[in-house]
């Protein structure tokens, strides 16, 4: 069986557990009726609690992290293509022979095809990381949440690509994504290695937050948006080169996401 049937398989977690709730409240009615609220409130917590775990799968079947079963890691950069930042990371990563992916908001692509065009051209992965980057969108109803996945991939299509990776922001996982990621036809992709960068805002020490947790077969979440100061960009792009230069000393190597994962999921129109 391949990874990307592997994936469809797993289900969400949420139905299974709401089942096993029920069926220990009913149980525990026999005992003591008071003890049947037990399973129920804990459900009811997990419920609450689930959107904020982007690894656990709760509402939608999750890939979090590889199956190369190697020593190496894929970098990820969300947030993009910016302007400015974007083409310092493309150079610097094509002076090092690395491929990353980008996890792109469509309204960002949109202002930006010429970047879009070119992350491709240099061999990089592209993803659909929401159009507006609003975790807001999640609370709305499943249609609207179509309609933004689809406005970031009637974009990325313009520029000559079909992505099926999709992560969402802040990789909230709500119960409204997984009916919507079946409709769109889009596998979700999240993160296990993440320096809390804040998005750029907070890069004192990013290095070092990466490299003492990075593991084999860890997805590494970084953006490449705009630090809130101008000036501090140099310093992401240093906290960058170190990132790699320590990959590289543990004897990891930098590969595509599709290949740690198993799973191709861009294509060239």
């Amino acid at each position: 069986m391949k990874a990307g049937e592997r994936y469809k398989l797993k289900g969400p977690m949420a139905v299974k557990t709401g089942l096993l709730a029920f069926l220990l409240a009913g149980l525990l009615m026999m005992v003591e009726v008071w003890l049947s609220i037990v399973p129920l409130a804990g459900f009811l917590l997990t419920c609450l609690a689930a959107p904020f775990f982007p690894r656990i799968g709760f509402y939608a079947p999750v890939i979090y992290k590889g199956i190369s079963g190697k020593k190496a890691v894929a970098i990820t950069f969300d947030d993009g293509p910016d302007p400015l930042t974007t083409p310092l990371l493309l150079n610097f990563l094509e002076t090092r022979g690395l491929k990353a992916t980008f996890f792109v908001i469509g309204e960002n692509a949109a202002a930006n095809p010429g970047l879009i065009k070119k992350i491709v051209q240099q061999g990089h992965l592209l993803g659909n990381h929401s159009f507006k980057h609003s975790s807001r969108i999640f609370f709305k109803e499943i249609a609207a949440v179509v309609e933004d996945i689809e406005a970031t991939q009637n974009v990325l299509n313009r520029c000559g690509v079909h992505t099926s990776a999709y992560r969402p922001p802040v990789g909230i996982v709500s119960p409204r994504l997984h009916p919507a990621l079946m409709r769109t036809g889009m596998v979700l992709i999240n993160f296990s290695c993440r320096p809390l960068d804040g998005g750029n805002r907070y890069l004192h020490n990013l290095s070092n937050r990466v490299l003492k947790r990075i593991q084999g077969d860890d997805i590494v979440l970084l953006h490449d948006k705009q630090p809130p100061d101008k000036k501090l960009i140099s310093v992401w792009m240093k906290a960058i080169e170190e990132i790699v230069d320590g990959i590289e000393a543990r004897g990891m190597k930098v590969i595509p996401l599709s290949d740690l994962i198993g799973i191709p999921f861009m294509t060239r129109l």
